[in-house]
Parts: C-alpha cells; structure tokens; sequence
C-alpha cells in the first residue's frame, strides 16, 4: 500500500473528512491550487534546489572518481623519485588535485615554505570552486520553511478577514485560510528537509576530498625532501 494511500486512509479517520478518489497526481495538483499563490514561490525553490542537486551529484561525482585517479598516479610516480612524471601527471589531470599538487611541484626547487604557500593559495582557490553552488542549496533550504510560515500567515489573515466580514464564526468561512496555512506550511517542510540533507552530504563528500588532496600534499612534500630537491626550512 504506497504511503498516499496511508494518508488518504488517516485522513479518513478525522471527524467529518470525506477524501475524493484521487490519483496522486490529481492529489498534488489539488494541493497545489488550494495552497494559493504562495505555491508558485515554493515551486520555484524546489526547480532551483532539483537542478543544483543533480549538478552536484554529476559534477563532485566525476571530480572525485578523477581526483583518486591523479592522487594515486602522483604518490606511485613520487615513490619512484620521477618528479617529472609527477608534474605531467598533475598538470594532465584538469582536477582541482591536480592543480594543488601542479602548484608544489613547480616550485620544488624553492623551499618547503614556497611550496606549501603555493598549495595553500591554490587550495583556497579549488575549494570555493569545489563548493560553488552549495551556497543557493543552504538558502532554499532556509527560506523554503519561511516561504511556508509566510503563507501560513497570509492563510490566517484570510480567515480572520472571513471572519469580520461575515460578523460571525463558522467553519466554511475559516476553512479555506487554514487550507492554505497547513498546505503551505507542509510543502516548506518538504521542500526544506530533502535540500538541507543534500546540502550536508555534499558538504561532508567536499570535506572527504579536500583530506584526500591534504594527505597527498603532505607526502609530496615529504617525498620531495627526502629526494633533496625541496630544501628543508631553517
């Protein structure tokens, strides 16, 4: 039994609730419309965080396949004392690891501190390429709730208003605002838990990278001093 019929089924439970046999298609456009003009906004935030979560997954998926590779490729050729080989490898790779470990190894004639300086200005570089688009994903997924209480509010301001005009209170006349209150509410909810999950899983898969290009540096520098090439600091 799929989880819409779940909810038709507790809805049914409710004190004079009578749900229409609808498909869950013709459920969501139904919601879509009852919840007012407020819908369109949340609609937008939900396109926008779609979009920036598929670009992420393609795009830190590949990078990540090809920063193993080039890690794994410069650690065997430094093993093997062939900075040369190294720094084709690094240069060939076209991945933000490989412009790090580039940057070292092109100045591993001048000093630990040159070279490290070189990896550190060129790591800041590559990781706000690497988390470029997370920024959007962390607001839809604040503003998506506000987005929601918004509505929330303008649906209270609506039955109040039914109310006072009306002179008394009945059900039919607040319905409709609280309708769009709980809907709205609810799709900034929805909208708001899946992008803020994605947005930590990136965060953290981002975080694992930059370990990754760390730990290399490290041994390249290591490696590099233990060849002769890089000069120790004084």
């Amino acid at each position: 039994m799929s989880g819409f019929t779940f909810l038709n089924l507790a809805l049914l439970q409710l004190p004079g609730q009578e749900m229409p046999d609808l498909s869950p298609m013709e459920w969501l456009a139904q919601m879509w419309n009852d919840g007012g003009w407020m819908m369109w906004f949340l609609g937008a935030a939900l396109l926008i965080g779609v979009i920036i979560i598929i670009w992420k997954l393609i795009d830190l998926g590949m990078t990540s396949t090809r920063t193993k590779k080039v890690l794994r490729e410069v650690d065997e050729r430094l093993a093997a004392h062939d900075i040369a080989g190294a720094t084709a490898a690094a240069r060939d790779s076209n991945t933000p690891a490989g412009r790090i470990l580039l940057a070292g190894l092109e100045r591993h004639n001048e000093g630990t501190e040159r070279v490290m300086k070189a990896i550190e200005n060129v790591g800041l570089i590559q990781m706000a390429s690497l988390e470029k688009g997370l920024v959007w994903l962390a607001t839809i997924a604040n503003v998506a709730p506000l987005l929601g209480f918004l509505g929330t509010v303008i649906g209270m301001i609506i039955a109040f208003q039914n109310i006072e005009a009306a002179g008394e209170v009945e059900a039919t006349l607040v319905a409709g605002g609280i309708k769009i209150a709980l809907i709205t509410t609810a799709a900034g909810l929805v909208i708001a838990i899946p992008m803020n999950i994605m947005h930590n899983y990136f965060v953290s898969k981002v975080d694992r990278m930059v370990i990754d290009m760390e730990e290399s540096a490290q041994r390249m520098i290591d490696t590099l001093q233990e060849i002769g090439t890089t000069p120790a600091r004084a």
